[in-house]
C-alpha cells in the first residue's frame, strides 16, 4: 500500500481506463463484502449508492486527483458511507487508470485529531458543513438542535428539503453562491428554525472549504443567534424613528396617529391610542377616577382594522380592566388574555371579547400616557395570532420609553392647540362681530386664520362710520404670530378706532399710529415677552364719502388696494407707500381719487396673494384675475376670491375686505352758505325747517332748528367766514355747521346767572350724537338725530 495512503486500514482497487475494476485488494473486500473475483471485471460505477456530484465527474474528466466523501453500496444492499481518493495513474496513450483508496467515514473520524472534532461538535455556534452540491455532509450537535433533526436525517439533503419555508432560500442560495464564487459571504436572518418556538435573529457565515489547490469542495455555515443585541439594535432603531416621525406637527390627533404607526409592526399587532377629551381641546384633563368607569376618547388605531370603539368614539372601561388600573398607578402593564383579570375584563366587554377572538390576540400591554406629570391618556398594545411572541417585561420598557417621547410631542400639541384656541378666541373678538349701520358702502369680508402649524396671526379689518355720512375702511397686519400677534393687533385696531373718532385724515391717522408704536415698542412693555417689543405692522386706511364720492387713501407700508369700476376695468389704485408702522419720524402721504358710484374696492392682506408656490407678482395677477369677474353678491365674490387664490389652507393668516360705493345725491343733501351776520340766523332755521317738510321730516323740526340756530349762532359769534350749513338725509339727520376757524369748541358747564354758554350742552342732550371734524380750510360741528320709526 501506498506510503501516502489515507490510512492503514484502506480498502484498494484500480480501475481501468474504461472503468473496469482491475484489482481488488483484501480492504475493498472487507469494506464492501464482494471478493476479488466478484469485484475484478465489474465497472467501479456500479458500486456507487448515489450518483456522484457533477463538478467531481468534470475534475476526473481532466485527470485530477480527489478526494471527497461518497456512498458506496455493500454486497448485501446497505449503503457505506466512506472517504474515497482517486488518482490518476497515465497509461501513456493520453488515457489513465485510476487507483482508487477508500476509508469507512467512522474510521476517518476516529483517524482525525479529537481536537479538531472536539471543536467542531462542542462550538457554540450551529455549524454545518454542505458538500459539493450543497447538500449537509456534518451538522454538529447546536446545528442538529435548533433545525430538530440529527446528523443522519439531514444528510444528503439540501436547506429547503428540510425547512422549505421561503425565509431560508436565503441560505440556501448563499451556499450555493460560495460553491460558485469561493467568496465568503455573511448575512442576517430573523426566522423561526424548527428548534425554537418563536424567531431568532441570526448572524449567519458561509466560509467555502478549499484544498490545497485552491478547488472548492464544500462550504461550512456559521450560525450565531445574536437575538438579544438584534433586540437592543431594533429598539434603538424605533426610538430613532420615533423621534423623526412623531411630533411632525402641532396636531394632537395626528400626533397620536404617528405613534400608532411607529409602533406597527416592530413592538405591536394592533395599536390603539385613547385620551382624556379635554385633551382634544388643549385644556387639562381630569384627574383619574378612584370610583366608577374611565371614559376615553378614541383618537388612534393602527393598521385601519374595524375595532370595539371607532376612532372618534368613546371607550368606557370599568375599574378591573388594565387601561384603568394602568392609569391609575401610572405605569405600565403587560398581560396574557388567558390571565383572569384580563378573562374578568374581557367577560364585561362582549364586543372587545370577540374582537378578541376573532383577531386571536393573544397579549397586551397598556402603558399610560404622561406628559409632564399629567396623564393624557393611554395606549394599548396587541399582539395578534400564534406567529407572534408573547410580551415581556423587556418589551414593556421599549413601549414605556416610546410612550414617554410621544407623551412630550402630544403635550406640547395640547399646549400649543390651548394657545391657538385662546389666540384665535381672543382675535376672533377683536375683529368686527358684524358689520356696522352705514350708507357709504355695501360691504363683505372673509378672514382666515394661519395654518395651525404656523399659530394665528395679526391680520385684521375694520369698517367706521365716521360724521358726514363718511365711512373709513381699514385693513392691517401685524408681523409674527400667536397670542401677542394677536394682541398687538387688537392694541392698534382700537388705537385706529380712536384715531378715527378724531376725524384724522389718512395720512394724519398713520403719522399718529406709527408714533404710539413707536412708544410702545420703546416703553416697559417693550421686553422680549411684550407684544410690541420687535412689533411691525402694516396698515391702509381709506375714507370714502358718498356725497363727493372721493376717496382718500394713504399706506404704511400695505399692498395697494384693487379698484373694480362699473365698467369692468380692474386695476390697483397707486399711492405712495409708506414705511411700515413703528420706524417713526417718515412721513405719509395720502392720495384722493374720486370713485363712480358701483365701484368695488378690495383690501386685503399679503396672506392672501403670497403662497408657498407663488410669489407676490403672481398672486396679484390672480387677484386681479378674480375680481374681474366679480359676482353682483359680494358675499359670493369673497368666496370666488378665496377659492381662486388659496387652493390649501393659508400660511399665513388672510383677510379681506370687499366694499361697493354708494352715493348720496341732492335729493339727500341740502347745501346754504350764510353770511356771517346774526340776522341770517332766522332765515337758516326757516331753510332747514322747509327742507324737512321736503323729506317729510316735521317731527324733527323743533330740534332741528334748535341745533341749527345754536350752531350757525356760534359760527357767527366766535369762528370766520365762509360759513355753511349742510343738511343730510341717510340712516340718520346730520346737521353740520362748517367754518374757517380751526378753534375747537367744548362744552363747559354755565353758572345760574350766566347769559351764555349752554348751546353745546342743548344740542348733545338733545342728539343722539355731535362732534368736531377739522378740514382743509377750517372746521365743522355736527350733529345727528335718529330718523322717525
Amino acid at each position: 500500500m501506498p506510503r501516502d495512503s489515507l490510512t492503514s486500514a484502506a480498502a484498494l482497487a484500480v480501475a481501468a481506463p474504461d472503468g473496469t475494476l482491475t484489482i481488488w485488494n483484501s480492504g475493498a473486500e472487507q469494506l464492501l463484502g464482494y471478493s476479488a473475483g466478484e469485484a475484478v471485471g465489474r465497472l467501479a460505477t456500479a458500486l456507487l449508492a448515489s450518483p456522484i456530484p457533477i463538478g467531481v465527474r468534470e475534475r476526473l474528466g481532466r485527470q485530477e486527483d480527489w478526494t471527497g466523501q461518497v456512498v458506496l453500496r455493500h454486497r448485501d444492499g446497505s449503503a457505506v458511507e466512506c472517504q474515497l481518493r482517486a488518482r490518476p495513474l497515465p497509461t501513456g496513450d493520453g488515457r489513465a487508470s485510476w487507483l482508487l483508496e477508500g476509508v469507512p467515514v467512522e474510521e476517518v473520524d476516529r483517524a482525525t485529531d479529537p481536537l479538531l472534532r472536539w471543536s467542531f461538535d462542542q462550538s457554540p455556534f450551529a455549524l454545518a458543513i454542505y458538500d459539493s452540491e450543497g447538500r449537509f455532509l456534518r451538522v454538529n450537535e447546536p446545528m442538529s438542535k435548533q433545525l430538530a433533526a440529527s446528523e443522519r436525517d439531514l444528510r444528503g439533503l439540501r436547506i429547503t428539503d428540510h425547512m422549505p419555508d421561503p425565509a431560508f432560500r436565503a441560505p440556501e442560495q448563499s451556499v450555493d453562491r460560495v460553491l460558485q464564487t469561493g467568496e465568503p459571504e455573511r448575512i442576517e436572518m430573523n426566522v423561526k428554525v424548527p428548534g425554537e418556538p418563536q424567531a431568532h435573529a441570526w448572524i449567519v457565515r458561509f466560509t467555502p472549504l478549499k484544498d490545497s489547490l485552491g478547488l472548492v469542495h464544500g462550504v461550512q455555515l456559521a450560525a450565531l443567534d445574536f437575538s438579544e443585541q438584534y433586540a437592543a439594535r431594533e429598539r434603538l432603531a424605533l426610538l430613532d424613528e420615533a423621534s423623526r416621525r412623531i411630533g411632525s406637527s402641532l396636531d394632537v390627533t395626528r400626533t397620536a396617529q404617528e405613534l400608532a404607526d411607529v409602533a406597527v409592526p416592530a413592538l405591536a399587532d394592533y395599536v390603539l391610542v385613547d385620551l382624556f377629551d379635554p385633551v382634544l381641546h388643549g385644556d387639562e384633563p381630569p384627574p383619574v377616577p378612584i370610583h366608577g368607569p374611565l371614559l376615553l376618547r378614541r383618537v388612534a388605531v393602527c393598521p385601519d382594522v374595524k375595532a370595539a370603539v371607532a376612532v372618534g368614539g368613546l371607550s368606557r372601561y370599568p375599574e378591573v380592566s388594565p387601561i384603568a388600573r394602568c392609569l391609575a398607578t401610572g405605569r405600565g402593564t403587560v398581560h396574557q388574555i388567558g390571565e383572569p383579570e384580563i378573562t374578568h375584563w374581557l367577560a364585561q366587554a362582549p364586543d372587545r371579547s370577540a374582537w378578541v377572538s376573532r383577531h386571536r390576540a393573544h397579549s397586551l400591554m397598556a402603558v399610560p400616557l404622561r406628559g409632564r406629570g399629567t396623564n393624557l391618556g393611554v395606549v394599548l398594545f396587541m399582539r395578534l395570532g400564534p406567529s407572534a411572541a408573547p410580551y415581556e417585561q423587556d418589551d414593556l420598557q421599549i413601549a414605556e420609553e416610546l410612550v414617554a417621547r410621544a407623551a412630550v410631542c402630544l403635550d406640547n400639541a395640547r399646549r400649543y392647540t390651548r394657545e391657538h384656541t385662546t389666540t384665535l378666541a381672543l382675535q376672533h373678538s377683536l375683529l368686527p362681530q358684524g358689520m356696522p349701520d352705514q350708507t357709504a358702502v355695501d360691504v363683505a369680508s372673509r378672514y382666515l386664520p394661519a395654518d395651525s402649524k404656523v399659530g394665528v396671526g395679526g391680520d385684521w379689518f375694520d369698517v367706521i362710520p365716521l360724521s358726514g355720512a363718511r365711512v373709513a375702511l381699514v385693513v392691517g397686519d401685524v408681523v409674527g404670530h400667536g397670542i401677542h400677534a394677536s394682541a398687538a393687533m387688537g392694541r392698534l385696531r382700537t388705537a385706529v378706532r380712536a384715531l378715527a373718532d378724531v376725524d384724522l385724515a389718512p395720512d394724519e391717522l398713520l403719522a399718529h399710529l406709527d408714533d404710539l408704536v413707536v412708544r410702545l415698542g420703546s416703553g416697559p412693555e417693550s421686553g422680549a415677552e411684550a407684544p410690541f417689543g420687535e412689533l411691525g405692522a402694516t396698515c391702509l386706511y381709506a375714507v370714502y364719502d358718498p356725497i363727493s364720492r372721493k376717496c382718500s387713501l394713504a399706506s404704511a407700508g400695505h399692498l395697494w388696494p384693487v379698484l373694480v369700476t362699473p365698467d369692468g376695468k380692474v386695476d390697483f389704485l397707486e399711492l405712495p407707500t409708506g414705511p411700515p408702522l413703528g420706524l417713526g419720524g417718515l412721513p405719509f402721504e395720502s392720495v384722493e381719487r374720486e370713485l363712480p358710484q358701483g365701484s368695488l374696492l378690495s383690501l386685503y392682506t399679503d396672506g392672501l396673494v403670497l403662497a408657498r408656490h407663488r410669489d407676490v407678482d403672481a398672486g396679484l395677477h390672480a387677484l386681479r384675475t378674480a375680481l374681474a369677474d366679480a359676482a353682483p353678491s359680494l358675499e359670493t365674490t369673497c368666496d370666488r376670491v378665496l377659492d381662486a387664490l388659496l387652493a390649501e389652507r393659508p400660511a399665513d393668516d388672510v383677510a379681506l375686505l370687499i366694499a361697493r360705493t354708494r352715493a348720496l345725491d341732492s335729493r339727500h343733501v341740502a347745501v346754504w352758505d350764510l353770511p356771517a351776520d346774526p340776522a341770517f340766523v332766522a332765515e337758516a332755521r326757516s331753510q332747514a325747517t322747509a327742507q324737512l317738510h321736503t323729506w317729510g321730516l316735521d317731527d324733527l323740526a323743533y330740534v332741528t332748528e334748535l341745533v341749527v340756530s345754536e350752531l350757525v349762532t356760534n359760527a357767527i359769534r366766535y369762528a370766520a367766514a365762509p360759513i355753511q350749513l349742510r343738511l343730510i338725509q341717510e340712516r340718520t339727520l346730520i346737521c353740520e355747521v362748517s367754518d374757517a376757524s380751526s378753534t375747537a369748541p367744548h362744552l363747559r358747564r354755565a353758572r345760574i346767572f350766566d347769559e351764555g354758554g349752554r348751546g353745546l350742552m342743548l344740542v348733545a342732550q338733545l342728539t343722539e350724537r355731535w362732534g368736531m371734524r377739522h378740514t382743509g380750510t377750517g372746521k365743522t360741528i355736527w350733529a345727528e338725530q335718529p330718523l322717525p320709526v
